[in-house]
């Protein structure tokens, strides 16, 4: 494996002179979010006698959220870094999302929310998950430069690597352009797949954190279709690599034999239970006395532990390949994802399907309105769009239709249509225009998401917009409003996608980290503690308005719960894994659910909504062998789903601590 590294160990015994002398150099990356236009991003490269000076300036309308970023970085001859900032522009306000300044025999380092912390002075470049495309591209120029192995040790934490895959070729004007592609490891999670043109020049990447986004430098943009292409390949590749290497032989029949079990079905665990798995599906449930173990089957002791059905994550953006091992890693078996690109979601649902390494993956595709407030490149701005997108999703496997917030009423009631016409659900976003829960539902959609949309339905007639925020803990509500709205749930059967633990994590006050509300949470890959651990937050008041706002609603969406409202646990990718935990125990804590009524709407209840009820969600003979196996029971206290042992999907069994390396994750010594 090629590697940035050791290469700053020798970069100060050159005296040849430098390209980087009076040079003058500038220009554009075009910012795509789920391959649409909502940026640009100028830079700028400059040189005096004894420093390089590269500066950077990226403007974003992100669904309607105009921001900007501006970077400067400083650097000798040697490419050997002094100073960086980065620095985030919303409104009339800026955030220092990463200061790093070298002073004679130390290097000071501030990254956002955090405090200044001196390390000593050592080789290191500056590298963060929003580190600009101009910025990235000196990073790579000094590995080209070296020409070595090795790995660049990174501020503020970790390393980073980079690996030749082969040379592509763009058509640009109707010209061949030959491209080098790379898979660069250690600035976001899961890696990102870069292009550099024959003058070593970064052309195009593509990421994914919260979202995928694809970076192409202006001249190139009718090369995405590549750039796109070429990252499914480098994901497929790395999931067929964690397949290699975890998943080995499996067994035709499993015994799991001594455990005590919770089928899912009832307030009670059965104790010192044996399971048996044939060709992926339970053919037998009993006392371990009482069953007899086939020949030849793989006997798995579980003695002492707690077997339960796999769970559910019902709002996922899976948007890298390491969601695979890591969601298996902490239990769940079945996940959907809430929006993706086409590209990657089919590639990665049917990689699964066909036996890499993962849950079972299910797809509702993103569709949004027009103009620059909308999401992603699928648009339904007339009723011909609108059935195209159905044709488009229906076409390529996906079970449900999801809305957006642009989606007009007209159009909203077109898609649910068309896409109940080809046996797909609709689910998403109360469109803005629409502005409540209530007008969506009757518009056709079958299924909700977000807390905050969603309980629009106890204010008819008003506007999510114009109810304002905290707009739970602001109002008076009243038992007849709550009557009334479950009612009207009901009757429709509505299923709610409610995402708490985003609100929990939202209300976070400025400074915490995200352990202070998931115990777990600082065993994440590093390169996710930028955005996920180390919260923007909010100011001591806010956040405690907006925490009691969420304990409100939480209370009342528990009411909906009792009533026969059937509520999924989704997290919408707060973090893998742990945020599902932190789902359901805001379920157990501030809706009075039960441990196993929490435990539902991450088995069960997300089964039936999908229409696979009959397949999983319970264990049952003749259901599929999804399973977490756990250290301790859960229906004593739901907290304990986090201490996942091992887990079976489709009767595959993977043991749990190797995903978590295999998945990036840092487990706790």
């Amino acid at each position: 494996m090629l590697k940035l590294g050791v290469l700053l160990l020798v970069t100060g015994c050159s005296t040849a002179p430098s390209k980087w002398e009076n040079i003058k150099d500038e220009g554009t990356f075009l910012v795509y979010r789920r391959q649409s236009l909502i940026g640009e991003e100028s830079y700028s490269i400059s040189s005096t006698k004894d420093s390089i000076i590269v500066k950077s300036l990226q403007g974003e309308n992100e669904r309607g959220r105009v921001t900007g970023v501006e970077a400067e970085l400083h650097l000798d001859m040697n490419l050997e870094p002094s100073f960086y900032v980065n620095r985030r522009i919303k409104g009339n306000d800026t955030i220092v999302n990463l200061e790093v300044k070298r002073t004679g025999d130390s290097v000071s380092v501030w990254e956002k929310n955090r405090d200044f912390v001196k390390v000593k002075n050592s080789e290191f470049f500056p590298v963060h998950s929003n580190i600009p495309a101009g910025v990235e591209m000196m990073l790579y120029h000094y590995y080209f430069k070296q020409g070595g192995t090795g790995s660049i040790p990174i501020l503020p934490r970790g390393e980073v690597s980079m690996n030749f895959i082969k040379k592509d070729t763009a058509t640009i004007k109707g010209k061949k352009v030959p491209l080098d592609r790379y898979v660069v490891e250690g600035i976001n999670w899961g890696g990102r797949t870069v292009w550099v043109d024959e003058s070593q020049n970064l052309v195009a990447l593509v990421k994914a954190n919260t979202q995928i986004r694809e970076y192409i430098k202006k001249g190139y943009e009718e090369a995405k279709p590549l750039f796109v292409q070429g990252n499914v390949e480098e994901e497929m590749s790395a999931l067929a690599k964690y397949t290699k290497d975890l998943k080995g032989t499996q067994a035709k029949v499993k015994a799991l034999v001594g455990g005590n079990l919770v089928d899912g079905l009832t307030d009670a665990a059965q104790e010192d239970m044996t399971l048996i798995i044939t060709d992926g599906h339970i053919s037998q449930i009993g006392k371990r006395s009482e069953v007899e173990i086939p020949d030849g089957a793989e006997v798995i002791d579980v003695t002492g532990k707690t077997l339960i059905p796999g769970l559910w994550d019902m709002h996922a953006h899976s948007n890298q390949v390491q969601w695979a091992p890591a969601y298996l890693a902490g239990g769940v078996t079945t996940f959907r994802d809430n929006g993706n690109e086409l590209e990657f979601a089919t590639s990665f649902r049917d990689a699964i399907a066909e036996g890499a390494l993962g849950p079972d993956l299910l797809l509702a595709g993103m569709t949004d309105g027009a103009g620059i407030q909308g999401n992603g490149v699928v648009r339904a701005r007339t009723v011909e769009e609108a059935k195209k997108v159905a044709d488009l999703y229906s076409s390529n496997g996906y079970k449900q239709i999801k809305i957006y917030s642009s989606v007009t009423p007209e159009l909203t009631k077109v898609l649910a249509e068309e896409g109940h016409k080809r046996g797909m659900t609709i689910t998403g976003h109360v469109p803005n225009a629409i502005g409540n829960a209530r007008g969506a539902i009757e518009a056709g959609m079958d299924m909700l998401s977000h807390r905050s949309r969603i309980l629009t339905v106890l204010f008819p007639g008003q506007k999510v917009q114009d109810l304002g925020s905290n707009y739970i803990l602001n109002n008076d509500i009243s038992q007849e409003q709550i009557d009334e709205a479950t009612a009207f749930l009901l009757e429709h059967k509505t299923v709610l996608d409610v995402t708490i633990a985003l609100d929990v994590a939202r209300a976070m006050p400025k400074g915490d980290v995200l352990e202070s509300i998931e115990p777990d949470a600082d065993r994440m890959a590093y390169e996710l503690f930028e955005g996920k651990r180390f919260r923007t937050g909010l100011s001591p008041k806010r956040a405690k308005a907006a925490k009691a706002d969420y304990i409100k609603a939480m209370g009342i969406l528990g009411q909906f719960h009792k009533a026969g409202v059937p509520i999924v646990a989704g997290t919408d990718n707060i973090v893998p894994v742990f945020g599902l935990y932190l789902e359901l125990e805001t379920y157990q804590k501030y809706g009075g659910m039960t441990p196993l009524e929490a435990l539902k709407c991450a088995t069960i209840i997300p089964a039936k909504a999908m229409g696979l009820d009959k397949q999983t969600g319970t264990l049952e003979v003749g259901k599929e062998g999804d399973i977490a196996i756990l250290d301790k029971n859960p229906l004593l206290d739901i907290s304990n789903i986090r201490t996942v042992s091992a887990v079976l999907t489709n009767g595959n069994y993977y043991k749990s601590n190797p995903l978590w390396e295999a998945a990036d994750f840092k487990p706790r010594e």
